[in-house]
């Protein structure tokens, strides 16, 4: 600064000099007198050194100035980049997006957060504040916009909200939006300056958090949340509950908050239960009892209570969570249950006594009975009424003879808790069935189809003989006399199971009427004398103790079918 100086000091003096020179040289042919001329050049040569001077003077003083004024900005810059520093520093530890409104001028800038944090790069966004609002998303744009011009006519200075800001990948993020208001001297809005931050993990948290709270406030289970730690011998004290826990113990919040569950301890609660509670807390484990607890009111109720330790982030023991069941009811009809089944099981057991001594009992006088009735129709009798007599006397005895023989059969087959099974041939037992009816099958000359498509089965093999014993009889003894009997056998595999089809078109059975016990003990559903209605209960009978179904469709006057389904596996 100072060599600039006296560059124009020498410049000046040189400058001057010469024009003084050349001034003098010039006028000395025009001046007579040598003595005028000197004292005018002398006099030139002091006015160059006094304005060189006061030229010098001027200067310093200028520079002085300058100096000054220089290391004023050098200072201001040096705050103003420090501040830009920070500034930029203080962006990057926040992960804020920096905004800066020029209200008059409309001057929208923004600092690189709004390409870190939202994907645009500084070519994408404009300058103007349109830009601003086009990113915000529908929903909030107008209410946020009412509520910052608002802001801005009311000239506080802070202003903050929330609001959805649409990304460069057309997703939107939650922001918290936080500014303040630059005036003039005047009170006039003239900037704005402000700070974007993310908070869509804190929302979504916020959300969920609130869903939960729904959750547990509307759970018709009750909850309890407690401390981390206990005192010895004492679940934790409680930090919260839910209306319906306060329903259920009729304790509001305000009565039991910082206290332990202890207080509802009954005289009758489970000891063990307790003892397996207390150790889970110990252990920080979850745990599941069933005990009885005391309401408010002093009245016992049983409860299922799961407690469950949450952990934080760091892996430490934050609270407990207990969700409580009332399960008074449950336990109730639990042994209403098991009071039932005590009594079902005493009254099978004395049904099958009974109908063992009935069964058995009643053999040996019948079969004497029999044997003097027979006695008695080698004995000449004359008295035709006592005659009569003895003749219903003897239906009726052997009409009871036949009851107790269905009975012991019924009885057999009930009886047996498990059968012996084994791989048979269904052709082989069809021809077995048909041998045995063969007097029938000649009286009636059927047409008869087996089509057995699967032709083994593992089963009890005496159970399926009289099962298909039964099924062709009825199908023979219940045929139409209007056309010939019409006999079709079927088998095949369904999956993991046989199913074997019987039809016929016989006289039918009408299943509006009697669906409901077509399967029932001494049910007949045709006036023929010879049917006991006890055919198609042994069948099921037999069929379900082989682990199969029955099923059965039937019209009168079209015929019948009967669906037989047992499993293949062993």
């Amino acid at each position: 600064m100072k060599s600039k100086t006296n560059k124009v000091i020498i410049l000046y003096s040189l400058a001057t000099l010469f024009v003084v020179v050349m001034y003098h040289t010039v006028t000395q042919h025009f001046v007579t007198e040598q003595s005028i001329s000197i004292y005018s050049f002398t006099k030139d040569i002091i006015f160059v050194v006094i304005t060189t001077l006061l030229l010098k003077i001027i200067l310093s003083k200028n520079e002085e100035i300058n100096i000054r004024n220089f290391n004023k900005l050098k200072k201001i810059n040096e705050a103003i980049r420090e501040s830009n520093d920070k500034y930029d520093i203080v962006a990057k530890a926040t992960s804020d997006t920096i905004w800066d409104w020029k209200l008059e001028e409309d001057h929208f800038s923004w600092n690189k957060g709004i390409e870190s944090v939202f994907g645009y790069s500084q070519d994408n966004v404009t300058v103007d504040s349109n830009w601003w609002f086009d990113k915000i998303h529908p929903e909030d744009s107008i209410k946020m916009s009412v509520r910052l011009y608002s802001f801005i006519e009311q000239k506080t200075e802070k202003w903050q909200d929330q609001y959805r800001f649409k990304c460069a990948d057309n997703t939107y993020k939650y922001v918290l939006d936080r500014a303040f208001l630059l005036k003039d001297k005047n009170g006039k809005a003239i900037r704005m300056i402000g700070a974007i931050q993310d908070i869509t993990k804190q929302k979504e948290e916020e959300n969920r958090l609130k869903l939960l709270e729904t959750v547990i406030i509307q759970s018709k289970d009750s909850i309890i949340i407690t401390e981390p730690k206990s005192e010895q011998s004492k679940i934790p004290n409680i930090i919260y509950i839910n209306p319906a826990f306060s329903a259920m113990s009729g304790y509001t919040s305000h009565e039991i908050i910082g206290k332990s569950p202890d207080l509802f301890k009954s005289l009758n609660s489970d000891d063990d239960a307790l003892n397996q509670l207390f150790k889970a807390i110990k252990q920080k484990k979850e745990c599941q009892i069933e005990t009885i607890l005391l309401s408010k009111i002093k009245k016992e109720y049983w409860v299922r209570l799961s407690m469950v330790p949450i952990f934080n982030s760091e892996k430490e023991l934050s609270h407990w969570v207990s969700i409580l069941r009332d399960i008074t009811l449950e336990k109730k009809q639990e042994k209403e249950k098991e009071q039932l089944i005590r009594e079902l099981t005493q009254n099978n057991k004395d049904l099958k006594q009974f109908s063992y001594i009935t069964s058995h009992n009643l053999r040996a006088p019948l079969s004497n009975l029999t044997g003097l009735l027979q006695l008695l129709e080698e004995t000449p009798i004359h008295d035709a009424e006592l005659q009569e007599i003895l003749h219903g006397f003897s239906q009726s005895t052997q009409l009871l003879n036949d009851t107790v023989s269905d009975l012991v059969k019924v009885i057999t087959i009930k009886d047996k808790p498990s059968i012996i099974k084994e791989n048979v041939n269904l052709e082989e037992i069809f021809h077995y069935v048909f041998q045995q009816l063969e007097t029938m099958i000649a009286d009636q000359n059927p047409l008869i189809e087996l089509n057995f498509n699967a032709n083994t089965l593992y089963t009890h093999k005496p159970y399926l003989e009289s099962i298909f014993l039964n099924l062709v009889s009825n199908a023979l003894k219940y045929k139409s006399e209007k056309r010939k009997l019409q006999l079709k056998i079927t088998s095949q595999k369904v999956k993991n199971t046989t199913v074997i089809l019987i039809q016929d078109n016989g006289i039918g059975i009408d299943l509006i009427r009697n669906k409901d016990k077509i399967f029932g003990l001494y049910q007949r559903f045709h006036l023929y004398p010879d049917s006991k209605g006890l055919g198609l209960y042994l069948v099921k009978s037999q069929v379900e103790i082989m682990g199969g179904t029955i099923e059965i469709e039937s019209e009168i006057d079209k015929g019948t079918t009967l669906k037989l389904t047992f499993k293949n596996s062993k």
